[in-house]
């Protein structure tokens, strides 16, 4: 987990993603695109809280962690937990969509630098 509170952090941690990708800016650029990709995907799916949201939103969670989009990541937790509770899993839906286009503008603006 960040050092910080997710909500108050950054939309991604750029320290965590640079770990990951060994410095190397290709291999960031690749996993960027990959988020960009996958989270959009995801969140088409997830707008209509399919039977198969849990695994929908962990994978999102693991996605998230993987490029420090510590945000997303909680509000993919969130969800998976109000699951049970179709009023409060649409909230966390739209919570992890809100999270989701900060990482994503955060991303693209990465990837445009």
């Amino acid at each position: 987990m960040p050092p910080y509170s997710a909500a108050a952090g950054p939309p991604i941690d750029l320290d965590h993603l640079r770990a990951v990708t060994l410095g190397d800016p290709a291999l960031e650029r690749e996993v960027l695109l990959l988020f960009l990709e996958q989270t959009a995907a995801l969140m088409r799916r997830l707008a209509s809280l399919p039977a198969d949201a849990a695994a929908l939103a962990h994978t999102m969670k693991g996605s998230a962690r993987a490029i420090g989009a510590f945000g997303v990541a909680d509000a993919a937790t969130a969800l998976e937990a109000a699951l049970g509770d179709e009023a409060g899993a649409r909230a966390a839906v739209r919570r992890l969509d809100a999270e989701a286009g900060r990482a994503r503008r955060a991303a693209t603006a990465r990837l445009r630098r």
